[in-house]
Parts: C-alpha cells; structure tokens; sequence
C-alpha cells in the first residue's frame, strides 16, 4: 500500500470509486507511516488513529453505495494543533494548555468533517503559533523531511513536514505573518493564505485579523478542492466574507497570456541568497515565455518599513495571549516568546492606534500597485531553511529580515498570497515563488499558480522530485 501515500486527491477518490483500495486501507497506510517516520521529525502533536479508522469505515460504507459525501470524502488530512477537533485537546504547542478536550469543531475543521475527511491527527506548532520555526518545550524541535538538520518552517511546520514526508494527502494550517507560505516553502509544497475572512475563522482581537486558515499540498489541483470546502460558511465568524461562487476555483488553468505581472527581486529591500534569487529569476522568465507582461517594480514597500511600523502591533498580540495564562505558569513559556510578550504588555492605544493607520496605508500601496499589476511575484522567504535548532528572532535569524520580510506584509493587507516550490538550493531545500494578487482575488492567485506549476514541473511525491515515499532522506 506504499504507493498511495502520494496520490492526488482526485487518484485517491478515483481508486475509492472503483475498489482499487478503500479509505480504510488508504487511512492504515498512512496512520503506519506516520508512526514510522514521527520519531525522526516530530511532526504530530497527537495522532489519532482510532477517530482516522471510524472516519475512514464510514467513508467506505459511503463509496460501497455509491454516496460520498463530496470530492475529499475518506481523504486523510492532518490539522494544525491551534485549531479545535471535537474531542480532542488543542494545545497550541505550550506547556500552558490544559490537556482537556475541545467542545466543539472550528468553523475549518467542520467544513472538512462534513465532507468526509479521515483526520490522522493534530500536527505540531511552536508555542502559540508566534514564529515562522517550529520548536516548543511542548513538543521539541520539528524537522525538514528533505533534510532533518534542517527547520520544517513555521508556524504550520508539523503538517509541512508530515506531508512532504508522505503523511495525509493535504494539511490544513493557519498563516498570520507567513505560517502556511513558509513551511510550504521549506518544502517544497503548495500553500496558499487566502484572503482574509474567506476561509471562516474563530479568532477574537485585533490580531486575529491578520491570520487566515488555508491548505498545504502537493499540488494547486489538490489546495483548490481543500478551498473550496473550507470557504464554505459558518456563522461563528464575525470577519466572514460571503461566500464565493458555486463554481468557485473549478477552472484554474486559464493561461497566462497578456497578465501584467510586476516582479520585486528584493521586497522591502531586503535581498535574498543568490540561489533564491537565480530561481525566482528563472520562474519570472518562464512567466515571460508563458506570455506574461512581466515588469520589475523595486522593492514595492519601504525598507524595513516593517518593523519599525508594526513590531508594537506584533508585541501587543503576544502579550494579549499572555495576559490568558495564569501568572503563575509564566515560567513555562518559552523565553523567546515570554519577553516579547511581556514587551507587549506595555504597548499603548495610541501605538496600536498608529498601526491600524499604518495598515490601511499599506493597503493603499498595494493597491495602487495593483491597478497596473494584477500579480506580483516575489520570493517567498530570503533563504532556504535556517538549521533546525536556529533562535528565532535573534542576530542570527531575525524575524523581521530573515524570516518574514515578504510574507508578512500581505496579511497585514488581507491580500491572498501562496508559495508555488520552483527550484531547490545547491544543498537541495526547496525555494518557493510568492505569487500575490488583490483581496477575493484568490482564484486568480490560482490560476497564475497551476500554470507555472506545470510549466515548472515541480511537484512533491513525483518523479522523485522531492522526499516522499521511497525517496525521503528519513525513509
């Protein structure tokens, strides 16, 4: 049953429709390798292979009489450890967190519950989702499947690396300053943050509103069936949009002939590795043969505009998750996030005030780029991944230059933005291109990213272009 650990989405209900093999031997494939490759990259906060088989047994029932529920009925899915399953305990990576189970489904997990997906279990983040690693004390460090000395990324980096290592057929993440687009990255998978409040979200606060639920995978094909169900509506969610369209994301490879394109080699002014920059080089030149009116636009955003604008915005968050831990366990918290939290304690209404006006200015930028340019395209990080045990946050991996200078700025914005994998380093660790567009914009996001997906060839589990099964550096 090896081979099933790599098949799309649409080969696994395919073989589902014929009996070529069942959701429930699909589900034990997977529940096995998971167990088999989890002491090596830490990717699980918690497997659950008893709700993954119940699930998996009603999916067959299902598909025996010729009823699934839909087009993920009986597909394996790992869930981000910051998101509710019913029954289940949601730590948020920390020590903090009672071990007590959920009452109830995020309006995310609902979506895929109803339409028959088998979850394999929850996938690791670092401690309250604060960093674009994943380490806590909780769980310990998270490893890159393509190299275990390396970072899987973060903050989504569990479903990252159980996915790339051949575990689930998608994950399902959240991403608040670039915590989809950096684990997919890392790599070499498909991660797309859609715009905010298209996916229904149960977050509270002001810094709620820079993140957004969305899918890791294997391919655009594959994220475009996750999205479709997760953006269906849940009432839970104060920020969310309408619904999209009925026939939403169904026709994703349109071509890209005439688009107008802007192209920043270096956001914000921060450059990145050679390496990174000859391969996003190399996918902007293919956009151009592709037919693209492909520009270069400088650096977009001010230099390091933000962090000066927005690192009390940042600290603020942090200290209101703080303020929900007892005093008392303060020692638990990771030091890393504890001073920047309790920094965050102190910030005032006017700073806060300051950066909710910074925000719309931001927007204004961006959207003033995208009268001329429906896409931009950018590398999704400076550098491939940083070694697995790097200080986040510190002179050697500063958040702000190293790790999210071109992810960041879109979630402030609310635009949608994926990381397509086009290329590996020298050392072999994936790159990913940033494709960009406007808010609700998100399927042409989509489509701009299934063309360059099969004009670059680069696809996870296939051919031996990456390390799923038989090929994985941890098999």
């Amino acid at each position: 049953m090896a081979d099933v650990l790599s098949l799309s989405v649409e080969e696994l209900t395919a073989g589902y429709r014929s009996g070529a093999f069942s959701p429930v031997e699909v589900a034990q494939a997977h529940l096995d390798r998971a167990m088999a490759i989890d002491p090596k990259l830490a990717a699980f906060q918690l497997l659950t292979p008893d709700l993954a088989l119940k699930q998996a047994e009603a999916a067959l029932v299902r598909w025996r009489a010729g009823a699934p529920l839909g087009e993920l009925d009986g597909v394996p899915v790992t869930i981000k450890d910051n998101l509710d399953i019913s029954g289940l305990p949601t730590r948020h990576g920390s020590l903090t967190t009672p071990d007590r189970p959920a009452s109830e489904d995020s309006p995310a997990v609902a979506r895929l519950r109803e339409a028959g997906v088998v979850f394999l279990g929850k996938t690791t983040t670092p401690e309250f989702a604060w960093k674009g690693t994943t380490d806590s004390k909780l769980r310990g460090i998270t490893r890159n499947p393509w190299n275990i000395d390396y970072s899987s990324g973060g903050s989504s980096g569990g479903g990252g690396a159980a996915l790339a290592a051949g575990v689930g057929a998608l994950a399902l993440g959240n991403d608040g300053g670039g915590s989809i687009r950096i684990p997919a990255s890392f790599c070499g998978l498909f991660g797309i943050k859609p715009t905010f409040g298209r996916v229904p979200h149960r977050q509270y606060g002001l810094f709620c509103t820079t993140a957004s639920n969305g899918p890791i995978a294997r391919s655009v094909a594959d994220a475009a069936t996750m999205l479709r169900i997760l953006a269906r509506p849940d009432g839970r969610d104060y920020y969310a949009a309408p619904p999209p369209p009925a026939e939403w994301l169904a026709n994703p490879d349109s071509g890209i002939r005439g688009l107008k394109i802007a192209y920043s080699p270096a956001l914000q002014g921060i450059e990145p590795d050679a390496h990174v920059a000859r391969a996003i080089g190399d996918a902007v030149a293919l956009a151009r043969d592709l037919g693209a009116e492909v520009e270069e636009v400088g650096p977009v955003i001010a230099p390091l505009h933000m962090n000066m604008t927005f690192i009390d915005h940042w600290k603020a968050g942090f200290g209101a998750r703080l303020r929900d831990v007892p005093r008392e366990q303060w020692d638990l918290v990771e030091p890393g996030f504890r001073t920047l939290a309790e920094e965050g304690l102190s910030v005032s209404g006017k700073a806060l005030h300051e950066a909710e006006i910074a925000r719309a200015k931001l927007y204004e930028v961006m959207a003033a780029l995208h009268e001329r340019f429906p896409i931009l395209l950018t590398a999704t990080t400076p550098h491939t991944a940083p070694a697995a045990d790097v200080i986040y946050n510190s002179a050697g991996y500063d958040r702000w230059t190293d790790a999210v200078p071109y992810t960041v700025p879109f979630n402030l914005t609310g635009q949608p933005a994926a990381s397509l994998p086009c290329a590996s380093s020298p050392e072999g660790l994936p790159i990913g291109l940033q494709v960009v567009a406007p808010r609700f914009a998100d399927e042409l996001v989509m489509q701009v990213c299934q063309v360059l997906e099969t004009a670059i060839g680069f696809q996870m589990g296939r051919k031996g272009s990456g390390p799923g099964v038989g090929t994985s550096l941890i098999s």
